[in-house]
């Protein structure tokens, strides 16, 4: 099963590294390894990065950020061409990618020598950002018949597919809970009536999905890449700005 179906795609900026990640997939269909293998793996390149950010070699580091994003969508990928959806590899995805962003951002703040009330305000505005294009697209994917592991609402802890532990699916679902719950509030409660308003153009979602977490590292690779890496903590502050506009416009397009 694809994320969404294809009548209903979009051009996504944050998922420029779908096609590689499909490769990898294919590549790995018929071994024993499994998604939460390759989630490890990112989990690695990404810590990867944060040494390269500490020790200022920005191009290494913007490029761990890349391969970073093209695992990141390949456990996902591995997961639906061996049939195996997993909300334990959907929670742990996502724990690690709060995690690895705290991380990079702690880093960063070291090397700019920033204040730490700007790696907070990035740090919260990176996961808005986050948060809003994934409850967009979650309701979209819900709408149409796409990819249901992640939900909108995540209050009550799902029962597991029969290739994982239901245990293991609980300690995951409260951690994830724990780690994006706030997040996830916020935006229901800044835009609750787009639940029930599920017009999504694709010019739309396509101008959202600049605040998905493959944009927000593609954005960061090239500052540091460019030696710019002391704009990266005001750059997603000031960001955080599109989260009210892109839900004024939601609103104005189901009115």
């Amino acid at each position: 099963m694809s994320k969404i179906p294809k009548a209903h795609a979009f051009l996504d900026l944050s998922d420029y590294g779908r096609t590689p990640a499909r490769w990898i997939a294919n590549a790995l269909k018929n071994t024993k390894a499994t998604p939460i293998h390759v989630t490890l793996a990112f989990g690695i390149v990404g810590l990867f990065a944060c040494y390269f950010i500490l020790s200022r070699h920005f191009l290494l580091a913007g490029i761990c950020l890349i391969i970073k994003s093209i695992l990141d969508a390949a456990d996902g990928e591995l997961a639906r061409v061996k049939a195996t959806p997993s909300y334990s590899g959907r929670y742990l995805d996502s724990i690690f990618d709060i995690v690895l962003n705290f991380l990079i951002i702690v880093c960063i703040c070291i090397i700019t020598k920033s204040p730490i009330l700007y790696g907070i305000a990035a740090f919260i505005g990176i996961q808005l950002q986050g948060t809003l294009y994934n409850y967009y697209y979650v309701i979209l994917r819900n709408e149409y018949g796409g990819d249901t592991t992640s939900r909108i609402n995540e209050k009550k802890i799902p029962i597991a597919f029969p290739n994982e532990k239901q245990t293991h699916v609980n300690i995951l679902f409260h951690t994830f809970n724990i780690l994006y719950r706030s997040f996830d509030q916020i935006i229901y409660y800044l835009d609750r009536s787009a639940t029930r308003n599920q017009k999504f153009p694709s010019y739309f979602m396509t101008a959202v999905s600049a605040l998905g977490l493959g944009s927000q590292l593609l954005i960061m690779a090239i500052l540091m890449t460019v030696n710019l890496e002391q704009f990266i903590l005001p750059f997603f502050i000031a960001f955080t700005l599109c989260i009210p506009v892109l839900i004024v416009i939601r609103r104005y397009i189901n009115t």
